[in-house]
């Protein structure tokens, strides 16, 4: 039997083909050694009413060969591919199948990404017919797993309240996930665990789906790509967005990893954003004025959001004409960078707005049906981002603006789906996409890019991998922002995740919080402040000051650290030489000193001393934080708190 065994971090795969070279099947996963014994995927009975690939760990399966429990490839006609040829090169094995008589050769990839616990996959399709071929339904992968009855867990939501971590027990039939909006979305992240043991995330920034079946068979199988169709002219290779796959028993721990492992060593600053104190108003003196606050505070980059462009009074015109609306801008960024701050902008590349110029000349450039008018959604369309000449127009956009403006930072937007987009369009404009965003770290590697989509709509691996934050939500009020915040990091790692302090109040969950409460919780990821800070009273900037400044001397292990969720009230990091501890209050009081009562616990993990001293000089074992915990005692006025842990030599 050809058989090979992927060597991860901690972790092998070890997939084969059958026999009969009809598929590739998954022989074991998980820790080193696990492939040294019989496979626990392997069918042991009978086959009755299905076929044999049926009851099988296929590994990816056209219809033809799976007709029943679900393919991963469908095309106009049935494909039956074999077995042609294996190969390795570049770190990745590459498993070829063909079907002459289909016309089709799929080439099932596979890489180990160095030093961490995740198996890339895809698959890359061929036309080898002489007339076009359309896929109706195209997977990266799919993956078995030996259980009967999983849990699987996910994220879901709406605008303003995304990244919601639920859980849902599968005992028979399916469950699917997804998104045709032609961007992750704001419902579902493209992300997925099995039993809290088995994960999968996708790499893709347009339309998609993961689903997961109990088969027969007893075994579950997930799979995930894009939405179709997807059409290919002959003798063109049609290449699937990779699948980050993951066994741990502490999955959030290996996509941290992960995410460290593709993010380039850029330090994140302290942001200050404009738009919640200005809205569309964006008066360069009020800027000024906050500019100067937010310096006094710590802030080392000043953005200025949406309103700053020529004809943006409001959301119905300007998107497309990026030219400063005051001819003072240049003199107001220089103002700025002499306050200490670096310089930031927000933009929205792909949409334009009915009322702008360059609607007026390119009509063609957006997404719309013959004879019809465009949806508008947010009054704006969107640009067909997968013509070459729309490309070119964003690309030199921005490297004008980058060049002019002495921007250091971009925030990136994107506020609306896609509607009049057929669906084979969404590859196109998804690549585009992509090649803007690596133009961008190529020409201008000084320029951080944050990644927002009306808040946390585009948050795949494809874009984290090319970005250096991304936005988790447009809700910043403190309770609602604590659940957002706590689901988005079982999926992305903290540097990755821009937090603000605001003055918002909850929209589902509206128990005001205490100021040093919401920095504690942007503190968790990449700190920013979006209040009115000029509303702010001298001690609530003192205090703002003073919380900044215990931000900076945290950062670096809170963006480079280990971080272990311990529920939704903490998150532990773990540096070389310090333990980070946040912790939210959110429930009950003790009611101590007034009642008998004792203090409130959260026991951390991962520890390597064996002995810690926090900054009053108490000192814990390590056995008391982990099997007691570290003790807080909070109070109507304390509702929130950073513990740094020193090891004791």
């Amino acid at each position: 039997m050809n058989q090979w065994t992927l060597r991860m971090a901690t972790t092998s795969y070890t997939v084969a083909v059958e026999p009969g070279g009809r598929w590739a099947e998954l022989v074991a996963w998980g820790p080193h050694g696990v492939e040294q014994g019989p496979s626990a995927y392997a069918n042991l009975g009978d086959i009755h009413f299905i076929t044999e690939a049926d009851a099988a760990p296929v590994e990816y399966a056209p219809r033809g060969r799976r007709p029943f429990t679900g393919a991963d490839l469908e095309v106009d006609g049935d494909s039956w591919p074999t077995f042609e040829e294996a190969s390795e090169a570049d770190g990745v094995l590459r498993l070829a199948f063909t079907d002459e008589v289909a016309g089709l050769r799929t080439v099932l990839c596979y890489r180990p990404e160095p030093g961490v616990d995740v198996l890339a996959r895809w698959a890359e399709v061929t036309n080898t017919r002489g007339e076009p071929v359309r896929l109706t339904r195209i997977g990266s992968a799919g993956v078995c797993l030996p259980v009967r009855r999983p849990t699987l867990s996910f994220l879901h939501g709406e605008w303003s309240r995304e990244f919601q971590l639920d859980h849902v027990t599968l005992p028979a039939g399916g469950f699917r996930i997804g998104s045709s909006y032609g961007v992750p979305g704001h419902n579902y992240a493209p992300w997925l665990s099995v039993d809290d043991t088995w994960g999968v995330s996708l790499a893709w920034s347009g339309s998609w789906e993961i689903t997961a079946e109990v088969e027969p068979s007893g075994l579950t199988r997930v799979r995930a790509g894009v939405l179709g169709p997807v059409d290919l002219a002959p003798g063109e290779t049609f290449t699937t967005p990779e699948l980050a796959l993951a066994c741990s028993d502490d999955l959030p721990r290996v996509w941290h990893a992960y995410d460290r492992s593709r993010s380039r060593p850029a330090r994140k600053p302290v942001l200050y954003n404009s738009w919640e104190a200005t809205g569309f108003e964006v008066d360069l003196e009020e800027q000024r004025d906050l500019a100067r606050i937010a310096a006094d505070l710590g802030a080392e980059l000043f953005v200025v959001d949406d309103g700053w462009f020529t004809g943006r009074h409001d959301d119905t015109g300007g998107l497309g004409d990026w030219y400063p609306e005051s001819p003072d801008f240049g003199a107001f960024v220089d103002d700025v960078r002499a306050l200490g701050l670096e310089f930031g902008l927000w933009v929205e590349p792909e949409a334009v707005s009915p009322k702008s110029q360059l609607y007026a000349d390119h009509p063609d450039w957006v997404y719309r049906l013959p004879g019809r008018e465009p949806t508008l959604i947010r009054n704006q369309m969107l640009l067909n981002l997968g013509l070459p000449e729309v490309y070119e127009f964003v690309v030199s956009t921005l490297d004008r603006l980058l060049t002019e403006c002495g921007i250091s930072y971009l925030k990136w937007d994107m506020n609306r789906p896609a509607t009049e987009r057929a669906p084979e369009l969404d590859n196109a404009h998804v690549r585009n996409y992509w090649r803007v965003l690596d133009h961008l770290r190529s020409k201008h590697p000084h320029v951080l890019v944050e990644g927002c989509a009306g808040g946390g709509g585009r948050t795949d691996l494809a874009t984290t991998g090319r970005v250096d934050v991304v936005w988790p939500s447009d809700n910043t009020a403190p309770l609602d922002r604590l659940k957002i915040q706590h689901g988005f990091l079982h999926m992305h790692a903290p540097h990755l995740m821009s937090s603000w302090v605001t003055d918002a109040p909850g929209v589902f969950d509206t128990r005001p919080r205490s100021l040093k409460f919401r920095f504690v919780l942007a503190m968790a990821g990449v700190l920013g402040i979006g209040a009115d800070v000029r509303e702010w009273s001298p001690e609530e900037r003192a205090e703002a000051a003073g919380l900044i400044a215990r931000y900076k001397e945290i950062r670096d292990v809170v963006h480079g650290g280990e971080a272990h969720l311990l529920g939704e009230g903490a998150i532990q990091y773990c540096g070389e030489d310090r333990v980070v501890v946040l912790a939210w209050h959110t429930g009950s009081l003790t009611g101590v000193p007034l009642v008998p009562g004792q203090s409130s616990r959260v026991r951390l993990r991962g520890l390597t001393a064996l002995s810690y001293a926090d900054d009053d000089g108490q000192v814990y074992s390590a056995a008391h934080l982990t099997h007691v915990g570290l003790p807080f005692g909070w109070t109507a006025t304390n509702d929130a708190d950073v513990v740094v842990l020193t090891p004791v030599r």
